[in-house]
């Protein structure tokens, strides 16, 4: 039975969008979206974060219904924010909890097949990464959104660039970073020349870069090839966990084909689309209509 680990602290958030509202706090956070999304295509998923007492029964029972395996500690309180979008897509986020760094690597790592790093705000530093990094020889697959975020001089969420980040990159197989987060790391505008920017993400010292750019796509560098993804066109209600899934889709997809990136991300892609179809953890999608998506866009290649 393969494995899939991710370290990342759970968030409850409220979203705000044109067109749909939660109405109170869901389910959400890199990782653990990440989670949801392989936990439906099959894969054994666990989730190493923090959360506060507030929240921590709720989510131990979110957990076990979506059939992934919690490793999580107490934090002083549970992280969140206050997600609201405009009409172009663009967003602010109003933080409403912060949970604590994870501080420990469960032994079940060392029966992953894949690792996800995938923070919200700063709780998987470096020392961390190490520490796992040593523990397993699974690829380590980052998504360096928390990385980058800190609290601005009115309080809500900026981005920048850490220091540790060039010693951080070369631990991990793959990065996936999105437009924004790739301009803070690369300097390159990807809507501009994403495959310049999915070059200049690798050399940072991943084997493999992704950048994805929404509604234009997504960009693949390996050092031999640079490689154009497609997205799949779809109405999309709630933009939230977007790259999340994303990623979800391209490690189903590169574990049973590591060579073939076009592929895993298509099904990326294939599987982001439907997530965002839906607002919250419980987005009805099956790998049956993932499939059907990624078979689609493979076509259309070929056309």
């Amino acid at each position: 039975m393969t494995m899939i680990v991710a370290f990342g602290n759970p968030v409850y958030d409220e979203i705000i969008t044109p067109v749909v509202s939660t109405g109170g706090r869901v389910l959400s956070g890199c990782s653990t979206n990440a989670c949801l999304a392989l936990s439906r295509l099959g894969r054994t998923t666990a989730l190493v974060g923090r959360v506060g007492p507030d929240y921590a029964d709720r989510f131990q029972s979110d957990l076990l219904r979506y059939g992934i395996t919690p490793f999580v500690s107490l934090s002083a309180q549970t992280g969140g924010f206050k997600l609201v979008y405009d009409t172009r897509g663009d967003r602010t986020l109003d933080v409403l909890g912060v949970a604590d760094p994870i501080q420990t690597v469960p032994d079940i790592v060392t029966r992953a097949s894949a690792v996800i790093v995938g923070p919200i705000l700063q709780e998987t530093p470096l020392d961390l990464i190490r520490s796992i990094r040593d523990r397993t020889d699974a690829p380590i697959f980052l998504d360096p959104q928390g990385l980058l975020r800190r609290f601005g001089a009115d309080g809500r969420i900026e981005h920048f660039l850490p220091d540790d980040f060039a010693a951080i990159a070369p631990l991990c197989h793959v990065i996936k970073a999105n437009e924004v987060e790739t301009k803070v790391i690369t300097g390159i505008d990807p809507r501009v020349d994403p495959a310049a920017a999915a070059r200049r993400l690798r050399e940072t010292g991943c084997a493999i870069a992704i950048v994805t750019i929404a509604e234009a796509g997504s960009h693949i560098d390996d050092g031999e090839r640079s490689i154009p993804v497609p997205a799949y066109a779809t109405d999309a209600r709630d933009p939230t966990g977007a790259g999340d899934t994303y990623m979800a889709g391209f490690i189903h997809s590169y574990l049973s084909a590591p060579h073939d990136l076009f592929r895993a991300g298509c099904t990326g892609a294939a599987t982001a689309s439907i997530w965002i179809e839906y607002t919250g953890p419980d987005a009805p999608f099956s790998l049956g209509e993932v499939e059907r998506r990624t078979m689609s866009l493979l076509l259309q290649s070929k056309l």
